[in-house]
């Protein structure tokens, strides 16, 4: 079988390596691709997906994976490779090449769109765009006919397994729980937000390189830019690239958006080398990855221990915003919770109803329930409902989030919430497993944290499922429980409620 398994990942390599390519022109076109270039980049990403699809779907691939399907004996990395390779495999041949190459196309110019609208402040600009994407998300979709849900195979994209008939009930319980929780919060007295004062660009980047280095980021395999929206494009092994984004009046943003994408990161850059150029050398969900991404951003990058080390040299970058603060209402001001209008600026306890709100916008969508047009005035409802605020104009309404001008309409939101649940569960099994770990965190050390998430989390890629590693590293499935137990003790703490 070796001759097979050689001429296996020959295969996977330039399918993987296409695909390389294509994440490359998708991250200049977030960055530094000129604003007159994006039709030819529409052109350039939809042949190289049309070419990658029929390569990732051709007889001859299947012909091999049958044969190594049957084979006997097979260790367990090519294991691992073969059941992706095959799972792939079975999802894009439903899938026409005519339709990828129409959906690289449309996310291209609808991400023009999205830039577009942003600067006019005007949701119309997109409307058609996003039409566009949302017609192309139901076909996409209609290829897998039985689905029990429309929405299914596009969360199935994003995280495999996961269902509406999963998330939903997952959601609800969540809400159920943190909906008194926000009222209890509001009715409490609110602590100050974060000075308001000149935090120069240039020391905002230096610092937030300087605390990415620290909890575990490569720079020696990655790089830090600006983007409208932050993000992470690992385009192989060695190139982990993530970006973020500033605000001069206030450090928070770049710094959090940076610890955030450092973690999406430091997942990709964990990956066992064995599997590069692969399919199985990628994040097992988008759940599993968000839990890096929210674990390395709020149960550490928000904790006391953290700022214990780094908040002298907070102090020290911005002297005159922060002088006179001391660490305790530092971490009262970042740890602030009040219902706000952006997604990405939300507190913790918060931010789960945003990304609820948005998943049940999507259900709406696709159902045909929500038109599109329609849609601003529903995301203005739903934001008075669910957290007492009225997005004042389109930016601060459903502009602010590219994923449905960037991708599918439905399975872009989930993740978020999945990943929140998914980090409570893999810290506590952390500092189970090593109780020194918030110690050394308070010494400015992560590499006991970083080094157990490696062994149980970041080196598998996709040889295990999300459902799989959660398991395994903790001993138990999935569970909210935990995650709520956290916010509860936090946030009781901290507003003095009375909250188990």
């Amino acid at each position: 079988m070796k001759t097979e398994i050689d001429e296996l990942r020959r295969y996977l390599q330039t399918i993987t390596a296409l695909e390389q390519a294509a994440f490359v022109l998708m991250w200049d076109q977030a960055t530094y691709m000129p604003a007159a270039g994006g039709h030819a980049r529409g052109a350039q990403l939809a042949a190289i997906k049309q070419e990658a699809h029929q390569r990732a779907t051709s007889p001859a691939l299947g012909r091999l994976l049958d044969t190594l399907d049957a084979a006997p004996g097979l260790d367990a990395e090519n294991a691992a490779m073969v059941r992706v390779a095959r799972r792939d495999y079975e999802i894009r041949r439903q899938v026409p090449a005519a339709l990828v190459r129409r959906i690289a196309r449309a996310h291209v110019a609808s991400h023009m769109a999205w830039e577009a609208a942003r600067a006019a402040n005007d949701f119309a600009v997109a409307t058609k765009a996003l039409e566009k994407n949302l017609e192309l998300s139901r076909a996409y979709a209609a290829c897998f006919p039985g689905a029990a849900h429309v929405a299914d195979p596009l969360i199935d994209i994003s995280d495999p397994g996961q269902t509406v008939a999963q998330v939903g009930p997952m959601f609800e319980g969540l809400r159920k729980e943190l909906v008194p929780l926000v009222r209890a919060v509001q009715a409490a007295d609110a602590p100050r937000a974060v000075p308001r004062g000149r935090y120069p660009q240039a020391d905002q980047i230096a610092f937030s390189r300087q605390v990415a280095t620290a909890i575990g980021y490569d720079f020696g395999r990655g790089r830090l830019d600006l983007s409208t929206h932050p993000f992470t494009v690992a385009v192989s092994a060695d190139d982990v690239r993530i970006t973020t984004r500033v605000r001069e009046d206030d450090f928070s943003e770049c710094l959090f958006s940076t610890v955030h994408e450092a973690g999406h990161g430091i997942y990709e850059q964990g990956i066992d080398r064995a599997f590069a150029g692969t399919p199985v050398a990628e994040g097992a969900s988008a759940g599993l990855h968000e839990s890096q991404s929210r674990l390395w951003e709020n149960l550490v990058a928000r904790s006391r221990p953290f700022w214990e080390h780094f908040y002298p040299r907070l102090q020290a970058t911005f002297p005159e915003p922060l002088a006179g603060l001391e660490l305790d209402g530092f971490l009262r001001a970042i740890n602030r919770v009040r219902p706000s209008l952006i997604r990405t600026d939300a507190d913790e306890v918060t931010y789960n109803l945003h990304v609820m709100m948005r998943f049940d916008l999507e259900l709406e969508l696709l159902s045909g329930a929500l038109a599109v047009r329609d849609l601003p005035e529903a995301w203005v409802a739903r934001m008075e409902a669910d957290l007492g605020v009225t997005p004042p104009d389109h930016n601060l309404g459903a502009l602010q989030d590219l994923h449905w001008f960037d991708g599918h309409v439905g399975g872009a939101f989930q993740g978020y919430t999945l990943g929140n649940v998914y980090s409570a569960q893999l810290f506590e099994a952390a500092c189970r497993a090593h109780p020194d770990i918030v110690p050394h965190m308070a010494q400015g050390r992560f590499d006991t944290l970083r080094g157990w998430l490696t062994a149980n989390v970041h080196r598998f890629g996709r040889a295990k499922t999300a459902a799989q590693v959660i398991a395994d590293a903790t001993g138990g499935a999935p569970d909210s429980a935990p995650y709520v137990a956290y916010l509860k003790r936090k946030y009781g703490a901290m507003y003095g409620l009375p909250v188990a």
